[in-house]
C-alpha cells in the first residue's frame, strides 16, 4: 500500500498536499519559481465539488507560501476536450489554528501560514481539466496552470451515499493506544479522549448526526492533520450536543505499515488512500457533506447545525 504524494510533497517536505494530483506548472515570474498543484482528490462529475489549490514559490531562499485572499482559477477541459469551463474568484482556506490571512495574496512562511485555495463548481464531463491560475504579487502578476483528473463517479464515499457503518477504535478497544491517536507515543495518553468515544457503526444505528474525521496527526503527509484534528476538538465542545464527534486514526501500526480497518473502508482504493477527510453523516444514515484536504470549521459548523436539527 502506498499512499499518494504530489510534486509539492518532494518540494515542501514538511507542507505537502497530501492528497494531490500531480501536475504541470508554469509562471510568468522572472526572478522565482511559482507553481501550484491541486490539493483535491477524487473530484467527479454532476454533483457541486470543492477544488481546492495550493500556490507556492520556490527560491534560494527557500519554500515559501502563496496565503490570503483570493485568487483568479479558471477550470476547463484540456486542450479543448468535451466540457463546461468553470471560472470565478477562489478564496483562502486555511488550515485550521494557522493565519487566516488579509485582502490580498501574499507569501509565508509555512511555519506561520499555510492553506489553500478553493473554488466551488460541478464538472459536467469526465476527463483530464486543466487550472489556469492568475494573481498578483506584490504588483508583479503570475500566471500558473495545473492538470488534474475528473472521474466520472466517485471512487471514495461521497454526499448522498449511505455511510459505511465501520466499528472504528474507541477509547475502550484492546489495543496500542497509538492505533487509537498517533500522537499517543512513549505512555503519552490519548490527547482527545472525547472523540474516540464513539463509532460510526453507533452514530448511524442511533440515528444521529456525526462528523468524522479520518487523519493520523504524527504521520500525516501534510501539515493539516494535526490542526485539523484540534479544530474537530473544538466543535465538539461548541458544537450540537446531540451529535457524535469521532476521529479516526489512519494507522494501526505505522512501522507496520498497517491500515486501520475503518480507514481502509472508507479511503482506501486500489492500494491508495489520501487523507485528510471530513465527513458529516446526517442522521438518516447517509453522506451530507465531505471536505478534504482543508476545511472551514464555521462552514462545517454551520451545517453540521442544519443536519443535527
Amino acid at each position: 500500500m502506498a499512499m499518494r504524494r504530489s510534486a509539492a510533497a518532494l518540494l515542501l517536505g514538511a507542507f505537502v498536499l497530501a492528497a494531490c494530483s500531480s501536475g504541470t506548472s508554469a509562471s510568468s515570474s522572472t526572478d522565482a519559481s511559482y507553481s501550484a498543484e491541486l490539493g483535491s482528490t477524487d473530484l467527479y462529475t454532476k454533483a457541486p465539488q470543492r477544488v481546492q489549490i495550493g500556490v507556492f514559490r520556490s527560491s534560494d531562499q527557500g519554500i515559501q507560501l502563496v496565503t490570503s485572499g483570493s485568487i483568479a482559477i479558471t477550470l476547463s477541459p484540456f486542450q479543448n476536450g468535451p466540457g463546461t469551463p468553470i471560472s470565478g474568484q477562489a478564496h483562502y482556506v486555511a488550515a485550521p489554528g494557522t493565519a487566516t490571512g488579509t485582502g490580498t495574496p501574499q507569501l509565508s512562511d509555512p511555519s506561520g501560514a499555510r492553506g489553500v485555495y478553493e473554488l466551488d463548481g460541478t464538472f459536467d464531463e469526465p476527463g483530464v481539466w486543466q487550472a489556469d491560475v492568475s494573481f498578483e504579487i506584490d504588483g508583479q502578476p503570475i500566471a500558473l496552470t495545473t492538470q488534474f483528473q475528473v472521474a466520472a463517479k466517485p471512487t471514495l464515499p461521497a454526499p448522498g451515499q449511505k455511510a459505511i457503518p465501520s466499528e472504528n477504535l474507541t477509547m475502550d478497544s484492546k489495543v496500542n493506544p497509538q492505533a487509537v491517536d498517533s500522537r499517543a507515543q512513549d505512555g503519552a495518553a490519548v490527547p482527545d479522549p472525547e472523540l474516540h468515544q464513539d463509532t460510526i457503526a453507533g452514530a448511524i444505528a442511533a440515528h444521529r448526526a456525526a462528523l468524522v474525521l479520518f487523519a493520523t496527526p504524527v504521520y500525516c503527509q501534510s501539515q493539516f492533520c494535526g490542526p485539523s484534528t484540534d479544530a474537530l476538538e473544538h466543535i465538539a465542545k461548541t458544537g450540537p450536543k446531540d451529535a457524535d464527534y469521532i476521529h479516526v486514526e489512519i494507522w494501526a501500526d505505522y512501522n507496520a505499515k498497517k491500515i486501520n480497518q475503518a480507514a481502509a473502508q472508507w479511503l482506501l482504493h486500489n492500494g491508495n488512500l489520501t487523507e485528510p477527510w471530513l465527513y458529516l453523516i446526517a442522521p438518516d444514515g447517509t453522506i451530507k457533506d465531505r471536505w478534504g484536504p482543508l476545511f472551514d470549521p464555521q462552514q462545517v459548523m454551520s451545517e453540521l447545525r442544519q443536519v443535527a436539527g
